[in-house]
């Protein structure tokens, strides 16, 4: 068993993740090896809530350049975690609505 804080690794703040707040869902940056039931696990130890779903999607890093030099930014993998009706918030959002 990994530990929960190797897992999550940051939350996502943007627009469409602060819309989502308003539904009792929360995006995170995860480990790229970490599956739904792990991250599930984690999120409900880390932040003491009742989970009732995690997405998954894996990111694909862009591609950049700088005149002549091309690189690549790395892939990640992202997580959207609905809460349940009866569970409550995740208080580390709530200043940032």
């Amino acid at each position: 068993m990994r530990i929960p804080h190797d897992i999550i690794i940051k939350p996502i703040i943007t627009e469409k993740s602060m819309e989502d707040m308003a539904e009792g869902k929360y995006t995170f940056m995860v480990d790229k090896k970490a599956n739904k039931a792990e991250v599930k696990k984690a999120v409900e130890s880390i932040f003491g809530v009742k989970v009732e779903k995690v997405n998954t999607m894996n990111m694909l890093g862009k591609v950049k350049r700088q005149g002549m030099t091309q690189g690549r930014r790395a892939s990640w993998k992202k997580a959207i975690v609905k809460l349940t009706e009866d569970s409550k918030s995740i208080e580390f959002f709530e200043g940032m609505e």
